[in-house]
Order: structure tokens, then sequence, then C-alpha cells
């Protein structure tokens, strides 16, 4: 009679060790770099809707008009942030996923490298002919010239010495393609750190300003602005800036220099004003409290003079927006204060005036073109259509200065006087049917000024120059060792190894083996036979 033992029964892992193990699994999944790549995949799909959706951060007025456009649509897209895309939590998950892979990735192979650095060369395997490159030299070759020439040629070099008296001087090169690997990986770092800071912190605002003009540092005097998820108007610095004289250069029907003399007032660090003058260039900005002032551009302004029916005047400085690149340019000038009765001092909303205007900075009457094609203002007319009526101004709802209410067109509060453009050239007027009329005083020019602080811009840049540092010695550098062993029968061999896809392995251990026993020849390639050459 047999007795069969029971296998003692399996203990159930401690739940502290599971919860090890599973931590650990998904740590491995996460640093993996196919890992990355799929989140940096994610990422740039995740983006998409930022640059298809209006982002509020970038214009609000957008956002409200997409909520006009869709009703309906809109509020379901708004709670899936589509209109906060870079700050929503989905987007910001995968950043941080992507930030986590990327050092979890870096890290251990960092330490590795470094291990590798700083360890001996291997020694030379017992048997030297079965590695892709070896030689028996027929001649000596001396030990103290071989360790000059490696070390000349900056090969790392290990020297062992056996019992047997046999010594191997083992060298290693090309360490710095791994080097190079994690310098480009960690350089992806750098410019997701950097758009995150720019993404948080930055902020910038555009503002045209006549010459003559003055403006301070908030966003109600800018006319567009974008601010960053950590930036609100009281953190902005405060400063005023005044535009005393701008200059054009046109050559060849095209601008070549912007020229624009400004003085400033910024508070001071001790709390007093510092003042200042400038002379502010495209390409060279002015500095204020880490926030630089830039020169993208400029246009120009129209002076009219409005005389209404009871012979009232108004003067306005309007600027106009460029169209094309002959700064052919477009805006449209408003008197909602017009005809007022003096006697009674009645505003009338629906004597209200306005005018659609475009701007030729050199009109050619020969021509039947209305556009110019010469940016410089040599010969300006503006062209005009004059509508009165209530320009919609009191309703108290939001409306682009450049261009006249298409709605208020479209009900009838505002009708069109004039059934064809009327042009006119400075010092010129165009008459209403009620009496009053509008004159051309002259032409102004403006410059276009953008203010913006951006933290994140060297971050970027710094990662951008580590990737292309990082991205040549990963190309184009190769690893690969090489051995001298000189055995106790006075023979001497020579071997090598390419750790990477290296073509040129033989021709460089030719050489350093030439080089340390100056009397080897290489082995000559022998020539094909002449059926192979038929052949080819």
């Amino acid at each position: 009679m047999t007795t069969t033992l029971a296998p003692p029964p399996r203990s159930k892992p401690k739940p502290l060790k599971r919860l090890r193990s599973f931590v650990r699994r998904w740590w491995h999944q996460l640093t993996a770099m196919r890992t990355a790549l799929l989140l940096l995949l994610a990422l740039a799909l995740a983006a998409i809707p930022g640059s298809t959706f209006p982002q509020r951060s970038i214009s609000a007025v957008d956002v409200a008009g997409y909520y006009d456009e869709h009703p309906d649509l809109a509020p379901w897209l708004d709670r899936l942030w589509a209109f906060d895309v870079y700050t929503s939590p989905w987007f910001s998950a995968i950043y941080l996923l992507l930030m986590v892979s990327l050092v979890g990735c870096i890290l251990p192979r960092l330490a590795v490298h470094w291990k590798a650095l700083r360890a001996k060369v291997p020694d030379a395997p017992r048997r030297m002919s079965i590695l892709p490159y070896h030689r028996v030299l027929a001649t000596e070759a001396n030990q103290s010239m071989a360790r000059a020439v490696l070390k000349q040629r900056r090969w790392r070099t290990t020297v062992r010495e056996a019992e047997d008296g046999t010594v191997t001087i083992a060298a290693e090169k090309g360490h710095l393609r791994e080097t190079g690997n994690l310098v480009f990986h960690s350089s992806v770092i750098f410019m997701l750190v950097g758009v995150a800071l720019g993404s948080l912190m930055s902020w910038y605002g555009n503002r045209i300003l006549s010459e003559d003009k003055a403006y301070c540092n908030n966003l109600q005097q800018y006319d567009e602005y974008g601010l960053g998820a950590w930036v609100d108007e009281t953190t902005l610095p405060q400063f005023c800036l005044t535009l005393n004289d701008f200059d054009a250069e046109f050559t060849n029907g095209g601008p070549t220099a912007y020229d624009a003399a400004v003085s400033y007032e910024a508070a001071g660090e001790d709390g007093t004003a510092e003042t200042g003058d400038y002379a502010l260039e495209v390409n060279r900005p002015l500095n204020l409290d880490g926030t630089n002032v830039f020169l993208i551009g400029h246009g120009y302004t129209a002076v009219v003079t409005y005389t209404d029916r009871y012979g009232q005047t108004q003067t306005l400085h309007q600027e106009l927006l460029a169209m094309d690149a002959a700064m052919n340019s477009e805006g449209a000038f408003k008197f909602p204060d017009a005809n007022v009765d003096p006697d009674t001092g009645i505003v009338d909303r629906d004597a209200e005036v306005g005018f659609d205007a475009i701007l030729v900075p050199t009109y050619d009457d020969a021509t039947a073109m209305l556009l110019g094609t010469d940016p410089e203002p040599n010969n300006p007319v503006l062209a005009l259509t004059a509508y009165t009526g209530d320009l919609g101004l009191a309703d108290g709802q939001p409306e682009s200065v450049y261009a006249i209410n298409e709605t208020q067109i479209d009900s009838g509060n505002l009708e069109q006087v004039n059934d064809e453009v009327e042009v006119i050239g400075v010092g010129d007027a165009m008459t209403l049917p009620d009496g009053s009329s509008l004159a051309f005083d002259g032409v102004e020019q403006y410059a276009v000024l953008q203010v913006r602080h951006d933290p994140g811009g060297p971050v970027v840049l710094a990662g951008a120059v580590l990737l292309l540092g990082g991205l040549l010695p990963a190309l184009a550098v190769r690893r690969r060792r090489f051995w001298i062993r000189w055995n106790p029968d006075g023979t001497v061999e020579t071997a090598g190894l390419n750790r990477n896809d290296y073509d040129g392995l033989d021709e460089e251990c030719d050489e350093l083996t030439a080089a340390i026993a100056p009397g080897h020849e290489p082995p000559s390639t022998s020539a094909p036979d002449e059926s192979i050459r038929r052949q080819q």
C-alpha cells in the first residue's frame, strides 16, 4: 500500500506584495519607449480641437460668436473643454503622462550610461578569431606606442596582464552616440516644459497706436490679447507708452524699414517712475519689466472732419486695416452724436451717420482700377459709402470699430445714402443730401505693437539647441571596440567589433593596426575571376 503525499498548499501573496508587483508592472509599461511614442501621438491628436474650435485664452469674442452660430452645440462642447483645450483635464493628463514616461525612460538609461562610462573596457574573448575583424601581425608591435596611438585618437583603454604573460590592451570608442541619444530625448522634456510654462504663464497684447498717441498696459486698451491660464490683469506690469514719431521707408513698392520713436514710463523697483526714450525697430524690442514690446507692422490713419446739418463739426483720427501688400486699407467712420439739435439738445438716434471707407494710398485716376499697387501715400484717396439711421452703438453689444454693423443695415435701421461709391482726395469733401459733409483732411501713419511675455521661450530654445546637439552624434557616431593581444608565444593579434551598423570597421582597424605596427600590410582584396567578371 502506497500513500501519496499532497503538495503543501501554496500561500497567497500578501496584499502589499501584490500591490508592489502591480505598480512595478504598470510602471514598466508607462516608461517604455513605445508608450512614450503612443502618448506623443495622443498629444498631437488631442491638440486638434484647439486649432478647430476658438479658444477663450486667444479670443473670447470668437467663442461668443460660436455660441451665437451654434446655440445648441456650443454648451455641450464647452462641457468637454473644447474652448479651453490646453487647460482641460484630459489634455493635461496626457501631457503629464508623457512627461512621466519620458523621465522614467531616460533616468534608468542615464544610470546605465554613467556606469558604462566609468567601467573598464571589456576584455577580448579567448578566441579573437571569432570577431568580425581579426589580424595576426607578422611584425612586432610596441606596447607603449600602441597606448600612445590609441590615446591620441581618443580611445578609452584598459590594460590587462595575465599570469601566463599575456598582455591585452582593450580600447573602446563611441559612447558619445548614447550620450547624444540621451540628450536628444532630454530635449523633448525641455520643450514640453517650455510649452507648458508658455501656456500657463505667458500673455500677449496687440495695439494699433497712431502718432502722438499713448496707451497704458491694461487689457481694456488692447485691440487683441491672450492670457495664460495662470495670468490675470492684476499681474501685468505697469507701464505707459507714447508713439512720438513713426517712419516707414519704401523701395520698389514694398516697405524696407520701420522706425518708431517711443517714450515710456514704467514703475521702477524702488516704487519710483522710470522714464526714457527708445528707438523701436523690427527685431529690436523694448524690454520693460521682463516684457518685450515688438514693432510688427504699420498702417494708415485717416483724418476726417464731419460737419452735420446744424454746422457742428467733429474731427476723427481713425485707423484703417490693410487689405493687401499695397496697403489698400478698409475701415469705418462713425458719428453717433451727429445732428443733435443745438436748441433742444435732443439726440435723434435715427439721424446718426456712418461711412464705410477704403483708403487707397496711391490712386491712379488714369486707370479704371480703384485699388492701387504702391503702398507709399503719394496720392491718397477715400472711397466712401454713407449710411444714416441707428448705428446700433446704444444697445451695449460689442462691435468692430472698423466696419459698419451689417445687422443694422439688413434690418433697415441704417439706410445707404449714395448709390455709388464716392471717391475724394485730400482737401475734398463728400456732401450728403441733408447738407452735412465729410472732409478728408489727410493721412497719418500708425504702428502695430505687440507686447509679449513668454517665460517658456528660453526653455523651448534650450530644448531645440539640445535636440540639434544630441541628434548629430546620435546619427553620426558609431560605437566600436578594438583589442591588441601579445601572446606568450610572441605572436600579436588585433581584433575589432562594431556595436552598431558600421561599414568602415575593417578600414579603421587596419589603419590602427598599421599605426601600431608600421610594418604591417593589410590583406589585399582579391580580384573577381573571369567568369564573375563576364556575368557582371
